[in-house]
């Protein structure tokens, strides 16, 4: 969102950007890894790791733009603009290294902190950039509509449009309408549907929920992407442990000292996330094991703390030396591949109304995302999204509705509840939609998420609007797009994996 916020600015356009958290709270910021810079003689070879990854079902025309404008966005704004802090080998030269699904090196990286590294500097641009005005602690509820909130009642004869949303304001209570030409979700992700995650918290899908009210295509929302690799320890809590690891030597293995992968694909420990978590999963299913490890014992002490120092430090907080002994590792969920539909603009069928990064789904993944693509999605999303909308509102004139006063019950809501309703729609969906999934498992699950959406809704209608109650609306009918979705795919491919019985 900050990039697009950025773009759009700099077109002389006034942006109202609203985050909930600080400056940095996205998952981005969590990023470990890096972003992709190809900028290899052969494109093709990126075209087709993205495609192998996705189960063959990835968008070709997805593909083809990020593989042909991905390297120009990164060297416009990372590399010339904002000089990110990317690390570089002796001579000078940008240091390429390897993940899970790729054929040869070609992502860059900053340490083991590449989003905190990429986020914090946008964001420092941002704060220096007239015409964006920044809300803190400010939190979406619902989209306005021409169809839903206008005091025009002929309004609702027009076609589908979005104006703004609905805003709470957390530091007072109060709900404001935010009247907009255009409407961009950057919400993020999913992941904390799910009982283990790698997500931020708040990452329930509140993008795909209010899209979806008020008539939003959504697709492929049944391939959420498990990460294999995810710091594991009792009273501890669950961090990503990044991909590069395995990229630079480090093995999957058992409680034996077993290499897992070996037997499993060609690529052993690099082959992509959906099968390495599966096999993983499998490994503990058998074997009745809390956890599988990361071996670096290939890798020299000073390597480790050098290229990945977060890691090693954070490790370390818990009591696990990744220099002398191997990582307690488990699948946690970590990407929706699907999510609001758009065209390669970031446009859904509503009109002006957009979503980009995670929230949005062109295709480009599929069945399943290729590692590292996502920050390198973010950043070609939001430059396409901006230029498409800078035009549009340039050459089109935009009338913009008195919305509807937003009234709300003055009851507040009973947080024992929301934490409660919240864990057992978490349980359920780790449980009955996770990593593997069958059609009684999923049968259950919306049995039980049909009921629990019930109580919600009439506990929403009854209450002040919170921030923990807007998390738990949303989470609730994400979770039901998730499974209705797994329910009518009964081919397993890539992330979402079928199995009979029960």
């Amino acid at each position: 969102m900050r990039l697009r916020a950025l773009r759009a600015a700099r077109a002389g356009l006034s942006v109202e950007l609203l985050s909930l958290d600080g400056r940095l709270a996205a998952n981005s910021d969590w990023a470990q890894g890096g972003i992709i810079y190809d900028t290899s003689p052969e494109p093709e070879l990126f075209a087709r790791d993205i495609i192998e990854a996705s189960d063959h079902t990835a968008n070709p025309a997805a593909v083809d733009q990020l593989v042909r404008e991905g390297p120009a966005a990164v060297k416009e704004l990372l590399l010339d603009e904002l000089n990110v802090s990317f690390d570089r080998n002796a001579s000078g030269e940008l240091d390429l290294t390897r993940e899970g699904g790729h054929s040869a090196r070609r992502i860059i990286h900053s340490k083991d902190t590449t989003g905190h590294a990429i986020l914090s500097s946008v964001a420092d641009r941002v704060d220096q950039t007239p015409g964006i005005r920044r809300r803190l602690g400010w939190v979406a509820v619902d989209l306005l509509t021409l169809s839903h909130n206008t005091v025009d009642a002929a309004d609702r004869y027009a076609p589908l449009t979005c104006f703004g949303a609905y805003v709470l304001d957390t530091a007072t209570g109060e709900v404001h309408a935010v009247v907009a030409k255009k409407t961009i979700l950057a919400t993020g992700g999913l992941g904390q549907i799910f009982l283990h995650s790698t997500n931020q918290p708040g990452s329930v899908g509140h993008g795909v929920a209010m899209a979806y009210r008020v008539g939003a295509r959504v697709i492929d929302l049944e391939y959420v992407q498990f990460h294999p690799t995810v710091f594991f320890k009792k009273n501890a809590p669950r961090f990503l442990i990044t991909e590069a690891l395995r990229g630079e030597g480090a093995v999957i293995v058992n409680t034996r000292g077993e290499r897992i992968m070996d037997k499993i694909h060609p690529r052993s420990s690099l082959a992509p996330r959906d099968i390495v978590a599966r096999a993983i999963h499998a490994e503990l299913m058998e074997s009745g094991e809390a956890c599988a490890f990361l071996d670096l014992s290939a890798m020299k002490p000073d390597f480790i703390r050098e290229h990945f120092p977060a890691i090693t430090a954070r490790c370390a907080e818990y009591g696990v030396d990744i220099t002398r002994e191997p990582v307690p590792i488990v699948p946690a969920a970590h990407f929706s591949c699907g999510g609001v539909h758009t065209d390669l603009q970031g446009r859904t069928n509503v009109r002006h109304l957009n979503a980009i990064g995670e929230t949005g789904c062109t295709g480009l993944h599929g069945a399943n995302r290729l590692a590292s693509t996502s920050l390198l999605e973010c950043l070609t999303s939001a430059k396409f999204a901006a230029l498409a909308d800078i035009d549009d509102l340039q050459r089109n004139h935009f009338r913009l509705p008195e919305p509807r006063e937003w009234t709300s019950p003055h009851r507040e809501p009973d947080p024992t509840l929301i934490r409660q309703d919240m864990q057992l729609l978490q349980s359920t969906m780790w449980n009955y939609a996770g990593i593997l999934r069958s059609p009684k498992r999923l049968t259950r699950a919306r049995r039980i998420l049909l009921e629990l959406r019930e109580e919600i809704q009439s506990f929403y209608r009854d209450c002040r609007i919170t921030r923990p109650l807007i998390e738990l609306r949303n989470a609730v009918q994400t979770a039901l797009l998730v499974v209705h979705a797994a329910g009518l795919n009964p081919r397993s491919k890539g992330c979402h994996h079928v199995v009979d019985g029960e």
